[in-house]
């Protein structure tokens, strides 16, 4: 018997895209990727979306059109980015540019109106999406957020956004969100003029189906229009009416455009096309027209995403997507242990930060404990300012900010601490202080309660010496200011329990952080590899180099901050004191130089103290003097002048040869945990993509023969790890 045709024929896919009409006349088509958690863009999906959009067109009555997701809390997320490395070439990826830009200019001259219904994410190519709709309303949900992260994946908008937005919400303010890809709360959206409405969840169809019955609105004058709804007063009006007068007019462009690119190379020191680019793209559309504008972006999005730059910012996007998931050695059918009640030992500036992301992020009831009420109402007053400027920033309402502060009790005793699941204590480096918190704790708490050190340096195998019950003991190592940085190094001694492993991991990502778990040791990881680093920083002024070069060395290489002026703030005694910890566990490869030790005996503790190796009392904003009496206390002639490329390789170079050292040593799981700790933890420049990646990148046998140099000349301290030589050796890289 013959087989039947129909059986042969492959089945068709099922489109991300539905339609329906409404009674009112209005359209709906709902976007919902089968099998996804959340709606990404897809280059097949392009001839599912010309198709539905073709169908709405075709239909009878049609007044209106909303575009909406079908999945709650999450309207589109942003691209595929995984279909930027499939590609071979630049072209294809400006293929792919222009086949959206196509697809969304479908979307702009509709022949009804279009309003983007927007609940949940609304980032990257999904904002691109409904800047081409002619209205756009806006769910008031904690999910909804709007953004152009594209410069963070070292790419920029590429489907029109780089046109339509700044027509919509004014040059400066379009160039602002897309060169930092910071994400907005929709009244924020509202204020600056990205949406048109923001209301209740419940409401978002029917506002939206409302809209799409309107005639077209002017999306041109929506600077105008904030104008004249201006808040703030007079200095208000002004500012809006100067940036109007410098936009609406080529000369006024052209300086804006200037000042732009200043700013950007300024910050990126070249390191980074892509805010370039950017900048590029919005005045191509300006000074030749949209048309000119569409290809600039078009043919900037190929060549950026070819880059070895954003190579590695989409390997860390990748990473972090699988750091989400991640079990660290632990059995993933471990159950967490809950974290619903948080204790945290110490008000300051760290045990504030903790208290405040735990109320924040993860929503957790915290009871926070200081030694007096003087101590605790400096650690609430941390509190209420972040919730102040945020109400400011219209980031969240004030009843949101009451109710999140309600969260956080406080106390000068163990009150409310027998409750607690979860107990961090951020009190001084001193071993029998954190000893003592311990034993407190276990006095006071739970016989499953956890205990966890924010120590930076202090093995926790040292800390749960004293404990009665090991197995709650581990380490939970945040970074300041913890509201702002992204990682949390977790630490798991082999007594620690799996089921406390994985509710400290569990909690952590509640928060909003980046976790890795590392293994104990001296200095962990972090530490372990920024000391060395930091060491060799302080020896070059030894040699007569001057603080402000080292730093300009280390910020052009790609760092945040340079290394001197990171002691500075910190406090150099503070920066210092896991010196000894590590040069008793690790040898001379970790001795601190001396200059460390005279610079602290001479009460030039940096920033706190008014001097450090720059001067701070009396002086303005903006780059500090130098400590004059720095290298006259050295006991050497400052003046001497070493290539940055110089002073950034020994540094950089002991970090790095450090990381290998720990993966080595069976502190870090993976290389790809090393690599994300240094980047979100230290500052690592991202574009280099961490210590290990940097390896395979400059390749091992270089990076040996590198280090191999400067062991030659400047000491064994240099000499390379034996993973590096090994790798080298055979040919492999750390990555496959």
């Amino acid at each position: 018997m013959a087989k039947s045709n129909l059986a042969q024929r492959p089945t068709a896919a099922p489109s991300a895209f539905s339609f329906s009409l409404r009674e009112d006349g209005v359209g709906l088509i709902r976007m919902d990727v089968p099998g996804e958690a959340q709606n990404t863009l897809r280059a097949e999906f392009g001839e599912q979306f010309d198709a539905i959009l073709a169908q709405a067109r075709a239909q009878r009555g049609l007044k209106g059109l909303a575009i909406a997701s079908g999945k709650p809390g999450s309207f589109i997320a942003g691209a595929d980015i995984g279909m930027i490395g499939r590609a071979q070439t630049a072209a294809e990826i400006e293929s792919l540019s222009r086949r959206c830009q196509e697809a969304f200019r479908q979307l702009e001259d509709f022949p009804v109106p279009v309003v983007a219904a927007i609940d949940g994410a609304c980032l990257g190519g999904g904002l691109e999406l409904a800047l081409a709709c002619h209205a756009r309303v806006c769910a008031d949900t904690p999910a909804t957020v709007l953004g152009l992260p594209e410069v963070m994946l070292g790419l920029l908008p590429a489907g029109g956004g780089t046109q339509r937005l700044p027509r919509l919400i004014g040059i400066a303010r379009a160039l602002d969100l897309m060169l930092t890809g910071r994400q907005l709360r929709p009244a924020q959206a509202l204020k600056l003029g990205l949406v048109d409405a923001v209301v209740p969840g419940a409401a978002l169809l029917e506002a939206a189906a409302r809209a799409a019955l309107k005639p077209r609105g002017n999306a041109a004058g929506s600077l105008r229009r904030r104008l004249r709804q201006a808040r703030g007063g007079l200095a208000t009006v002004q500012a809006e009416t100067l940036k109007l007068a410098l936009e609406d007019n080529p000369l006024g462009r052209r300086l804006l455009f200037r000042q732009a690119l200043k700013q950007t190379l300024a910050k990126t020191h070249g390191n980074y096309p892509a805010p370039e680019r950017i900048v590029a793209a919005v005045a191509a559309g300006y000074a030749h027209g949209l048309p000119a504008g569409y290809a600039e972006e078009a043919r900037a999005f190929g060549a950026l995403a070819m880059s070895a730059v954003s190579r590695e910012c989409r390997n860390i996007f990748f990473a972090q997507n699988t750091l989400k998931k991640a079990s660290f050695g632990v059995d993933p059918s471990t159950r967490p242990r809950p974290v619903a009640r948080v204790g945290v030992l110490g008000a300051g500036l760290m045990g504030a930060g903790i208290a405040l992301v735990g109320a924040h992020k993860a929503r957790v009831e915290v009871r926070l404990k200081d030694r007096d009420a003087e101590g605790l109402a400096r650690g609430f007053g941390q509190l209420h300012r972040f919730y102040e400027r945020r109400v400011q920033r219209r980031a969240m309402s004030r009843a949101e900010a009451d109710a999140e502060l309600s969260r956080v009790t406080g106390t000068v005793d163990y009150s409310g601490f027998s409750n607690c699941d979860l107990v961090v204590e951020a009190v001084f480096e001193d071993l029998a202080l954190k000893h003592r918190m311990l034993q407190d704790v276990e006095a006071h708490g739970r016989a499953d309660t956890i205990f966890a050190s924010n120590t930076s340096s202090i093995p926790i195998g040292e800390i749960a010496r004293v404990a009665r019950r090991p197995e709650n003991v581990l380490g939970l190592h945040y970074f300041s200011p913890v509201e702002k940085m992204p990682l949390l190094e977790i630490i798991a001694t082999p007594n620690t329990a799996p089921d406390a492993i994985a509710g400290a991991v569990a909690f952590g990502r509640a928060q909003g952080k980046t976790v890795i778990v590392v293994r104990d040791g001296p200095g962990f990881y972090t530490t372990r590899i920024l000391a060395p680093y930091l060491n060799e920083a302080t020896r070059l002024l030894t040699e007569g180099v001057s603080p402000r070069d080292v730093d300009r060395a280390l910020v052009e290489y790609g760092f945040p901050v340079g290394p001197l002026a990171l002691l500075d703030e910190v406090g150099i005694d503070v920066g210092t004191k896991v010196a000894p910890v590590l040069g008793a566990a690790f040898g001379a490869r970790m001795a601190a130089p001396d200059a460390a030790a005279a610079v602290i005996e001479a009460g030039f503790l940096g920033r706190k103290a008014g001097k450090g190796f720059y001067l701070y009392d009396g002086h303005a904003k903006g780059a500090k003097p130098v400590n004059p009496e720095l290298h006259r206390l050295l006991g050497v002639n400052a003046g001497r002048k070493l290539p940055a490329q110089e002073i950034a390789e020994r540094c950089v170079l002991l970090m790095v040869n450090e990381a290998a050292y720990c993966l080595q040593d069976g502190i870090l799981f993976e290389p790809m945990h090393g690599d994300i700790g240094a980047i979100f933890g230290l500052g690592f420049p991202p574009f280099r993509g961490g210590p290990f990646r940097f390896v395979d990148a400059l390749g091992p046998d270089r990076a040996v023969a590198a280090l191999e140099a400067l062991a030659e000349r400047l000491g064994p301290r240099f000499a390379p790890a034996p993973i590096l030589r090994d790798i080298a050796r055979t040919g492999r890289r750390f990555y496959a």
